[in-house]
């Protein structure tokens, strides 16, 4: 482990805790990740606490970076809470150690300045990663429509003019929705084909429609449009638009702001996506529907550092990663009503396909310990791996109520944190001594 001070000078209560402080980061990276410190000096540091998982961007630590020499390397992985940075020489690496440890730093995502801790590594390895595809049949073009299109069609969806009894704007937990053509019904992801909605498809959106079957985007004219409005820190869950209910390609047209959709594989295997403001999205075949996609709920999104392409796949590579803050997006999704069952040629998630008869069974209680460790790995075990990529970012606020009461506690108190998650209330207070457990 490394020695940041000598122990011929006598600390500060201040120091003393610093390091103290430093000394358990070293513990958490190598538990966590595997990173070993240090005593050093290298040119080589970890930054914990300055990651991307801390709402920390690339700009902003680059920029703190850069007063203490040239930095040759910056590394940021996805969701993780440090960085790694390698300088041109030793004294410039020495001197941001000595300067950053204990730091507070500012960041967008929380009112709470988070603090930094930093030792010595004994090298930076920057890993190539392998290119992602995008999932078959699946399409992002870019600049479909001109900003003039888009001025016209957000102005549309925030009037009123066109909500009637049968088709009211409705506020979902994660977004507004309006529909048009046939009311989408959320208790059982279907439409009822034999009541369409007054009016059919808005006039605004025929040039549109024109355009994706001119291309091929689309082979039916869609006659079912959902609009929905996402404000930061909003999103949708994952899913797969129901077979029976809608035809073999579905179009989304992005609106106001840059997002990342998630597309993932039953699988396991993730492709995030960049859709930025005026694009078409095309979902097609396999993708449309073997693969789900959503949109985690954060205020942040991790995207490419630098400016090109603003289309396309998100790439895990740590040296050209940071941090982009969302915006409202509005996005204008059109569909195809089925007119008869699907026969796809993924019957394993084709509700038309699948056997009315196979429905889950009642539950029960485990008849063995064996059982019951088999519900917990499925319900609880695998619900958090599966969550586990948005985690951190989706739960970066501290609690209010809980910011208060740490407050009001005395110096020195001691402060067990059971169950404590990505550690958001560890920084609230610095003068309580906090133990906690994931």
């Amino acid at each position: 482990m490394a020695a940041t001070s000598p122990t011929s000078v006598k600390l500060s209560k201040g120091q003393k805790k610093m390091l103290r402080k430093q000394v358990k980061a070293q513990h958490v990276l190598r538990k966590n990740d595997g990173i070993a410190t240090v005593s050093g000096p290298t040119e080589h540091l970890v930054i914990a606490n300055g990651g991307l998982g801390n709402g920390v961007n690339r700009q902003q630590l680059l920029e703190v970076l850069q007063t203490f020499g040239t930095v040759e390397t910056l590394l940021m992985s996805p969701n993780k809470p440090y960085a790694l940075v390698t300088f041109r020489t030793i004294q410039e690496a020495r001197e941001a150690h000595k300067g950053l440890n204990g730091q507070d730093l500012k960041t967008n995502g929380s009112s709470q300045p988070i603090t930094l801790y930093v030792n010595f590594v004994e090298k930076v390895v920057h890993e190539e990663i392998p290119p992602l595809s995008l999932p078959p049949g699946l399409l992002v073009i870019e600049e479909f429509i001109s900003l003039a299109c888009e001025e016209r069609l957000l102005a549309f969806a925030d009037g009123n003019t066109h909500v009637t009894k049968e088709n009211v704007q409705k506020s979902l937990k994660h977004r507004r929705v309006k529909h048009y053509g046939y009311e989408f019904r959320y208790d059982n992801n279907n439409v009822d084909k034999d009541k369409p909605l007054p009016g059919g498809l808005p006039e605004i959106c025929g040039d549109i429609l024109e355009q994706s079957m001119e291309k091929g985007y689309v082979k039916f004219k869609p006659d079912q449009l959902t609009i929905n409005q996402y404000e930061p820190g909003q999103g949708i869950p994952p899913h797969i638009d129901t077979h029976s209910p809608f035809e073999d390609g579905i179009i989304c047209l992005s609106l106001g702001a840059e997002t990342v959709m998630d597309f993932r594989h039953p699988g396991g295997h993730s492709v995030p996506v960049m859709l930025p403001p005026r694009s078409l999205l095309v979902m097609t075949g396999e993708c449309r529907y073997l693969w789900s996609h959503g949109i985690t709920p954060r205020k942040f999104d991790v995207v490419p550092a630098s400016e090109m392409p603003k289309t396309g796949i998100i790439s895990a590579d740590a040296s050209n990663l940071t941090l982009n803050k969302r915006g409202t997006r509005t996005s204008f999704t059109f569909r195809k009503v089925r007119k008869k069952p699907c026969d796809c040629a993924y019957p394993e998630v084709c509700d038309s396909q699948i056997d009315c008869k196979c429905t889950n069974p009642t539950p029960s209680v485990p008849a063995s310990d064996g059982d019951a460790s088999k519900l917990e790995h499925k319900y609880v075990h695998d619900v958090y791996d599966e969550i586990a990529c948005h985690f951190s970012d989706t739960r970066h606020t501290p609690w209010p109520k809980v910011v208060e009461f740490l407050k009001t506690l005395p110096d020195g108190a001691l402060v067990a944190d059971v169950g404590c998650g990505n550690g958001k209330y560890l920084g609230v207070n610095k003068d309580l001594f906090m133990r906690e457990t994931i």
